[in-house]
């Protein structure tokens, strides 16, 4: 959190919201509130949990994040993605644990938003967001308890399922501005295993040029949950060479079975 507001000019009693998305940090009192005095934010901070997202919670968010910086301009909000993964590692005899076990890691990442101008940024500006659900496939990913701990939940039908909901959100995305797959620059997609990638690349018509920060993330990272499609954005946007007026798409998949997308441009 300190690092992101130092590179953006700004101390922590600047903040006027702090989203916290956690999947795996349930607590009462809410993180953010625990964060207050440690991180030296104001007294008089507003405060929001996102729980219960999984790897799409980044996305919405950072729509709440852009929610509030629209009805408040000049106003300054923080988003705290942190996932402890390794709380839900579990042993038993299947290959889903197996799996889960293997690709998911702790991580964080902490981004912060305005309407008005804090400072010259390499970052995209948040053009929209759309959602798809298909809740006939709720119980497909996300986390159940099992002998007082936490299990992750992943289905081996993700990789199949993934190209129809990412299409689901990115359709009417990319309709509602006139745009086509093929004016689409940086694809910052959530690295949620590399079968995921495997299965949507060819369907999206991507270029592995198009999906190397995605796997450069999860090669050096693993699959951190919320935090790791905002790590992906920030290695396009530090080495991806983007410029003014490149148009670029968000997206994650999560529980629900949900697909998040975003629309960006530098």
């Amino acid at each position: 959190m300190h690092a992101c507001l130092e590179a953006a000019g700004l101390s922590p009693r600047d903040v006027d919201l702090l989203v916290v998305c956690t999947s795996t940090g349930y607590a009462c009192p809410d993180i953010g509130t625990r964060l207050v005095e440690p991180v030296g934010l104001r007294p008089d901070i507003q405060r929001a949990s996102m729980i219960g997202l999984g790897c799409a919670g980044a996305l919405p968010a950072l729509q709440r994040e852009c929610d509030f910086a629209e009805a408040h301009p000049g106003r300054i909000a923080l988003v705290l993605a942190v996932e402890i993964c390794s709380a839900c590692y579990y042993l038993d005899d299947t290959l889903e644990t197996v799996v889960g076990n293997a690709i998911c890691a702790d991580g964080a990442s902490a981004f912060l938003l305005t309407s008005g101008s804090v400072a010259a940024s390499r970052y995209p500006k948040i053009v929209d967001f759309q959602s798809f659900l298909e809740p006939e496939q709720l119980a497909l990913v996300g986390m159940t308890h099992r002998n007082g701990k936490l299990r992750i939940v992943l289905g081996a039908e993700v990789p199949k399922l993934a190209f129809s909901l990412i299409q689901g959100a990115l359709t009417p995305l990319l309709a509602r501005h006139g745009l086509r797959q093929s004016d689409i620059r940086f694809w910052v997609i959530h690295p949620g295993g590399s079968k995921v990638l495997d299965a949507v690349q060819p369907q999206l018509g991507l270029t592995d040029a198009d999906l190397r920060f995605a796997r450069s993330v999860l090669r050096n990272y693993g699959n951190m949950s919320s935090p790791t499609v905002m790590f992906v954005l920030d290695d396009v946007s530090r080495n991806g060479d983007p410029r003014p007026g490149d148009w670029g798409v968000m997206t994650a998949l999560g529980p629900g079975m949900a697909a998040e997308a975003a629309l960006l441009r530098w």
